[in-house]
C-alpha cells in the first residue's frame, strides 16, 4: 500500500485519461507505560522536568544501577551549520530544536516575518530510549551527560563530533556521538553501552518516538491529507506507508523489520535510520486531534533495536530533519528517496529521469519560476513535435475519408459488421491505419499524468511567487469566503479557471477539425464537459500544476496550428487515391498491415457468429410454428 490516493485524484486520473481518449476519438496515542519497580508511597512525586532530584531512596528505587547519573544541570550546546540549527541537552543527551534557516512555516511567509522553520523540538516531540536491566527498565534519555563540547557554529567542508558521556563507574558508561556536517539535514548517531554487559540484560533496547506534527503549510486539512508515516521494510526491501491521504486515525504492527522509518509532511520529514541490524516489532500510529487545529497529527513510532550492537560498538544511526527534498533524501539511506510520492511505477521514472533533472537544471538558469515553468513546457512539447505531427497527419487523413465513410454507412444502414467491413477495406485500399494517430496520443498521455503526481509534491515551488499567486505550491485564491461549501470549498482558483478556459478552447478548436461520429451520445458537445469537471478537481492543487497545464494546452494549440501550415491535405488526398487506383489495379500485390490483418480476422469471426445465428433462428422458426 505505497500510496493511497484520494477521490480528486482518482477523478483526476479517470478524466486525463477520458480527455485522451474522447480526443483520439475526436482526431482519429501516547506510549506504554513503563514498568517501574514498586516504590514507598512517600517517594512517587516526580521532580519538574528541569530541577534536580534529591530524594535519593526514590532515585535508586526508579534507576538502579544508573541512579548515578539520574541527577543534574541540563546545559544546552549548539550546533550550527549553513543550513540548519541543531540545539542539545545534556539531559539525555538529547536533540532538544532543530531549526531550519532557509524555510518559514506558510503563516509566518504570508505574514512577512521570515523567522526560521523549527521542524523539531522537545515541547511537541518525545523519544525514549530504554534498556531492560537487572533492577527494571531505565530510560537512557532520562540521565544527565556531560561533554567537553562547546557550541560552535561550522563552515562548508568542516563537520564535528558532539560526544555525551554518562559514567556510572570506572570503565562503565553510556556514550551518545552525533556527527554533524557543515552542510546539510543529516544527523549521524551512534549508542555505546561501554562495560555494561553485567547491568544491562541481553533484551532489545525499546525506542520510543512521539512527535506532535506542527502546521507548516496552507490549509491545515490539505496538512493533514499529507502527513503520513512512511518506513523501509527490510524484509521485502520495499517502500510502505500509513496514514496517505488520510485526515483520520492509523495504526498497525509489523511482524517485519524496518531499516529506517519517517514522519512526513507535505514538505518536511524527519526521520530515523538503522545503519546496521534492522529494527525489530516496529509499531506506527497516527491520531488526528481533531480539536486541535495547531497540530497536524500525533504520530507515534515504537521499536527494538538490538542490545548487542548498542553493546559492540554497532549501534550506529542516523536522524534526518529537513525538507522532503528529491535531491536532498536520496542521500539518506536505502529507499529514502521513496519519501517524495513521484506516482505510480508506470510515471515514476519520467518524473525521476525527466522531470526532476529538467526542473532542477531550469531552476539553477531561471530565478522566475513561473517563468521556469513555461521553459519545461517549451522543451517538453519541443521534443513531443513529431508525435504531435505524426497525429495530426493521421487525422488530416481521417478527415479526407470521411466523405467516403459517410456513403459507406449510407449504404449498409445499421448493418455494424457490413459497416466494418467496407471500412477496413477501405482503410486497405488506401493504405490507412486507423490507429495510427492513437499511438502518438498514447505516448504523451504518461506525461501529462506526471506532471500530475509531481507538482503536489515539489519543494522547490514553496513559497515562490508568479504573478498574483503568492505560493505555487498551494492553490492561488483571489476570490474566497468563510463558508466552505460542496465540491468547491471556500475559493476559485484563478489559474485553474485560466486552465479551465484554455481546456475549453483545446476541445473546441479539435472539434472544428473532427470529422462528426455517428452515435446515441453527441461526443463534442460531451468533451466540453471533462474541462468543467476537471475544474473542481484542480481547485485545491498547487498553482503551479494549474499554470502548467494552461501554458501547456496553449502552447498545444499552438504547435497544432504550426503544425497544420506545413501540411498539404490535397497532397495527402492525392497520395491516398493513387494508393486506391493501384490497389484496384492489383489486389493481389497490396501489401497488409499486422493491424489490417487482425481486423480482417476480426470481422471475419464476427461474420460467421452472425451466420450461425441467423442459420439457429431458421431452425428455431419452424418448431415454433408447429
Amino acid at each position: 500500500m505505497e500510496k493511497l490516493i484520494d477521490k480528486n485524484q482518482i477523478i483526476g486520473i479517470v478524466l486525463l485519461l477520458a480527455m485522451w481518449a474522447g480526443y483520439m476519438y475526436f482526431m482519429p496515542s501516547t506510549p506504554p507505560q513503563e514498568q517501574k519497580p514498586a516504590v514507598p508511597a512517600e517517594a512517587t512525586k516526580v521532580a519538574p522536568k528541569n530541577t534536580q532530584v534529591t530524594d535519593t531512596t526514590a532515585i535508586k528505587a526508579a534507576f538502579g544501577d544508573f541512579a548515578s547519573a539520574a541527577i543534574g544541570t541540563p546545559q544546552d550546546i549548539v550546533i550550527e551549520n549553513k543550513d540548519a540549527k541543531f540545539v542539545f541537552s545534556t539531559q539525555g543527551g538529547n536533540i532538544k530544536e532543530v531549526t531550519l534557516k532557509n524555510y518559514s512555516t506558510y503563516d509566518d511567509f504570508k505574514s512577512g516575518n521570515k523567522k526560521p522553520l523549527t521542524l523539531f523540538d522537545n515541547k511537541t516531540s518525545t523519544i525514549n530510549l530504554e534498556v531492560q536491566t537487572n533492577k527494571g527498565k531505565v530510560d537512557l534519555k532520562k540521565l544527565f551527560y556531560t561533554s567537553t563540547n562547546q557550541s560552535v557554529v561550522l563552515k562548508e567542508g568542516d563537520s564535528t563530533k558532539l560526544v555525551f558521556k554518562s559514567v556510572l563507574a570506572d570503565n562503565q558508561y553510556v556514550e551518545q556521538v552525533y556527527t554533524i556536517k557543515g552542510t546539510g539535514y543529516i544527523v549521524d548517531y551512534d549508542v555505546n553501552l561501554v562495560g555494561l554487559d553485567a547491568v544491562v540484560q541481553n533484551q532489545p533496547a525499546r525506542l520510543y518516538w512521539q512527535d506532535n506534527l506542527k502546521v507548516l503549510e496552507h490549509d491545515v486539512n490539505e496538512n493533514r491529507k499529507a502527513a503520513q508515516i512512511n518506513y523501509w521494510d527490510a524484509k521485502e526491501d520495499d517502500f510502505d506507508d500509513i496514514g496517505s491521504n488520510k485526515i483520520g486515525n492509523d495504526e498497525i504492527s509489523l511482524v517485519d523489520p524496518i531499516q529506517w522509518f519517517s514522519f512526513k509532511q507535505k514538505y518536511f520529514i524527519t526521520g530515523f535510520v538503522a545503519k546496521n541490524q534492522a529494527m525489530a516489532a516496529p509499531k506506527f500510529k497516527l491520531t488526528t486531534p481533531e480539536t486541535d487545529a495547531n497540530i497536524v497529527k500525533i504520530a507515534e513510532v515504537e521499536a527494538s533495536l538490538p542490545i548487542a550492537d548498542l553493546k559492540t560498538g554497532k549501534g550506529n544511526y542516523r536522524f534526518y530533519f529537513g525538507p522532503n527534498d528529491y535531491n536532498l533524501v536520496k542521500t539518506v539511506a536505502t529507499g529514502f528517496h521513496r519519501n517524495v510520492y513521484l506516482g505510480y511505477d508506470f510515471v515514476k521514472p519520467i518524473n525521476r529521469y525527466i522531470f526532476v533533472p529538467l526542473f532542477n537544471l531550469a531552476e539553477n538558469l531561471i530565478s522566475n519560476y513561473g517563468l521556469l515553468i513555461i521553459v519545461v513546457v517549451l522543451v517538453i512539447k519541443l521534443v513531443l513535435t513529431p508525435l504531435i505531427y505524426r497525429s495530426y497527419i493521421s487525422s488530416a487523413k481521417m478527415r479526407i475519408l470521411a466523405p467516403e465513410l459517410s456513403e459507406i454507412r449510407a449504404k449498409v444502414g445499421d448493418d455494424q459488421v457490413k459497416m466494418q467491413q467496407e471500412q477496413m477495406k477501405l482503410y486497405q485500399q488506401v493504405g490507412v491505419n486507423p490507429l495510427s494517430g492513437c499511438v502518438p496520443m498514447l505516448l504523451q498521455m504518461p506525461i501529462l499524468m506526471s506532471v500530475f503526481f509531481l507538482f503536489p509534491n515539489m519543494i522547490m515551488f514553496r513559497q515562490k511567487n508568479f504573478l498574483w499567486a503568492s505560493d505555487l505550491s498551494t492553490y492561488d485564491y483571489p476570490i474566497s469566503w468563510a463558508t466552505s461549501l460542496p465540491i468547491v470549498g471556500n475559493h476559485i482558483s484563478l489559474f485553474v479557471v485560466l486552465m479551465t478556459l484554455s481546456s475549453l478552447a483545446f476541445t473546441y478548436y479539435n472539434n472544428q477539425i473532427t470529422p462528426d461520429q455517428p452515435g446515441p451520445v453527441d461526443m463534442k458537445k460531451l468533451s466540453y464537459v471533462f474541462p468543467i469537471v476537471f475544474f473542481f478537481v484542480l481547485n485545491s492543487f498547487p498553482a503551479a500544476l494549474s499554470f502548467y497545464y494552461l501554458v501547456s494546452n496553449v502552447i498545444t494549440i499552438l504547435q497544432q496550428q504550426i503544425v497544420r501550415r506545413f501540411v498539404d491535405e490535397e497532397k495527402i488526398r492525392g497520395i491516398l487515391m493513387n494508393n486506391k487506383i493501384k490497389y484496384q489495379a492489383n489486389p493481389q500485390a497490396a501489401k497488409k498491415g499486422k493491424f489490417a490483418q487482425f481486423m480482417e480476422n476480426q470481422v471475419k469471426m464476427a461474420e460467421e457468429s452472425r451466420r450461425q445465428q441467423e442459420d439457429l433462428k431458421k431452425k428455431q422458426q419452424p418448431n415454433k410454428k408447429k
